[in-house]
C-alpha cells in the first residue's frame, strides 16, 4: 500500500486523505468570550426594569424597545468556565443574541442548563428559553417586542422540543389532539398537518420527555435541511417538520427555509455552552424515515 501511495500524484494523495481531515474539522464553534459571531436585541422592558435613556409613558410603561447590541444590564455574558466559553442568559428582558450569519442546512448541537432566577411575567412559571431558526426580517415584531419572524424549538422545563409559532410562521407536523387534550402532541405515526395562522394551531408538543433533572446539562439537537427540520434532545427525536413556509401579506406563500439563528431570553436564567455548527447534504440516512 505505501509503495502504491508514493506512486500517485500528490494531488490524488491528497485526495485520499482529505475526507479524514474535512470529518475533523466540520464542526464549527458559534460560541468564543466575545460573543464575536452574535448580535444582541432586547425588546420592551418591565416597567421596574432600570434602563437608561429609555423612554416611559404616563402610566410609567416604557414605549418602545431597547434594540440591538444595547444591552446595559448584561442579560447575555460569556465567562471561561472549566476552559471553555458559557453563556449566561439572565432572562431579566425578553430578546435575543442572533448570529450575525445566516444559515441553512446545518446541522446545530448545543448544551444548555437553569439557572434559578425568573422574571416578570413568569415569576410562577416554568423557566423558559429556546432556538429561533430561519429567522428572517425585522425583530420585534412578536411577544414583548422581542422576536423576529422565525420557527421555534422550544426550551423550557419539562417541554424541550416543542415546536412554536413566531410571527405568523407556518410549517406542516404529524401531530395529533388526544381525546381529552386541549393541545396538539407530534406522533410519527400519522399524517402531518399544517400549523401556524390557518392551522391546527400555534404550536405542538413534543412526542416525550426527554430532558435531564433541573441542574444537570442537556444536549438539543437541530438539523434542517431545505424546508424540513428536526428536534432532538439528548440523543432522541421528539419532533419532525416540514414544509416551512410564511405567507405575506398579498397571500404569497414563501419557503421559509434559511435566516439567523437565535437564542432567547424570555423571563427565565439559562445558560449555553457547546454551540457549533456544521453543514449538511441532506437529512442524515438514520432519520430520513420521518419524511417518508
Amino acid at each position: 500500500m505505501r509503495q502504491f501511495l508514493s506512486a500517485l500524484p500528490l494531488s490524488l494523495c491528497a485526495l485520499a486523505v482529505t475526507p479524514a481531515l474535512v470529518q475533523a474539522e466540520e464542526w464549527k464553534p458559534l460560541l468564543d468570550l466575545e460573543l464575536s459571531q452574535w448580535n444582541t436585541y432586547l425588546g420592551t422592558p418591565n416597567p421596574e426594569t432600570p434602563i437608561s435613556d429609555l423612554p416611559k409613558d404616563a402610566d410609567g410603561n416604557y414605549t418602545r424597545p431597547i434594540g440591538h447590541n444595547k444591552d446595559e444590564l448584561n442579560v447575555f455574558s460569556v465567562s471561561d468556565v472549566d476552559g471553555q466559553p458559557v453563556l449566561h442568559i439572565t432572562g431579566e428582558i425578553y430578546g435575543s443574541v442572533y448570529t450575525k450569519a445566516e444559515y441553512s442546512n446545518y446541522h446545530l448541537k448545543a448544551q444548555y442548563k437553569w439557572g434559578t432566577k425568573k422574571w416578570k411575567p413568569r415569576l410562577d412559571l416554568e423557566l423558559d428559553t429556546g432556538i429561533l431558526y430561519h429567522a428572517i426580517g425585522e425583530h420585534g415584531i412578536d411577544y414583548w417586542k422581542a422576536w423576529a419572524l422565525s420557527q421555534e424549538l422550544q426550551i423550557m422545563e419539562g417541554s424541550t422540543g416543542d415546536w412554536w409559532q413566531i410571527a405568523g410562521s407556518q410549517i406542516d407536523i404529524a401531530c395529533e389532539k388526544p381525546e381529552g387534550e386541549e393541545v396538539h402532541i407530534f406522533n410519527p405515526e400519522i399524517e402531518p398537518i399544517s400549523f401556524g395562522p390557518g392551522g391546527a394551531g400555534i404550536t405542538c408538543l413534543r412526542s416525550h420527555d426527554m430532558e435531564n433533572p433541573k441542574g444537570s446539562w442537556n444536549t438539543v439537537e437541530l438539523i434542517t435541511y431545505g424546508d424540513k427540520s428536526l428536534h432532538i434532545v439528548n440523543g432522541e427525536v421528539v419532533m419532525a417538520l416540514s414544509n416551512s413556509r410564511y405567507t405575506k401579506e398579498d397571500g404569497e406563500v414563501v419557503p421559509l427555509t434559511k435566516g439567523a439563528i437565535l437564542l432567547q431570553s424570555e423571563a427565565g436564567e439559562a445558560f449555553f455552552r457547546d454551540i457549533k455548527l456544521k453543514q449538511i447534504t441532506g437529512i442524515p440516512k438514520e432519520y430520513q424515515h420521518y419524511f417518508e
